[in-house]
């Protein structure tokens, strides 16, 4: 008899198959942001920084933005403004809040890591799929962050 509250053995297998998976990529895409001279955290950070209005979002938005604890961010922020990649300028009004800031060395070293990072997430992760598969993909994901959202799981 099969127990609803369980995984069955093929969902586990799936489920370890994706946590592996992604484990893989993360490593191989490091690796090749390493030759960059930026971490996948100094990515994350440059991005959501060029996504953002006047490329300027408060520590807090920044943390909850690429889903960093403030303290995480904090020490990560201190070691990419000693490296000229960002500026934090104090909020007008706000003492303990923060105003983070890319310049234009910041920009910079994201144009120079982007053509290289997404030509490994091309040769790493969407070559090994077809057309079809990358839609059958797109649907599971799409009912997994859906269900997240229903069950009060994951904020988007």
């Amino acid at each position: 008899m099969v127990n609803p509250e369980r995984l069955t053995d093929d969902e586990l297998a799936v489920w370890r198959s994706l946590m592996d998976t992604t484990t893989d990529l993360r490593r191989l895409l490091a690796a090749q942001l390493q030759e960059v001279a930026l971490s996948p955290g100094d990515y994350a950070v440059l991005l959501a920084l060029t996504e953002a209005a006047d490329r300027t979002l408060r520590s807090s938005e920044l943390a909850d933005a690429i889903d960093w604890e403030r303290s995480r961010l904090s020490h990560h922020l201190g070691r990419m403004e000693r490296r000229g990649l960002l500026r934090r300028e104090e909020c007008p009004g706000d003492n303990r809040g923060a105003f983070v800031v890319l310049t234009d060395d910041g920009i910079d070293a994201l144009r120079r890591a982007s053509g290289p990072h997404l030509r490994a997430v091309k040769h790493y992760f969407a070559d090994a799929l077809s057309a079809e598969q990358v839609a059958h993909l797109a649907d599971a994901l799409g009912t997994v962050r859906t269900h997240l959202e229903t069950v009060g799981g994951h904020e988007s």
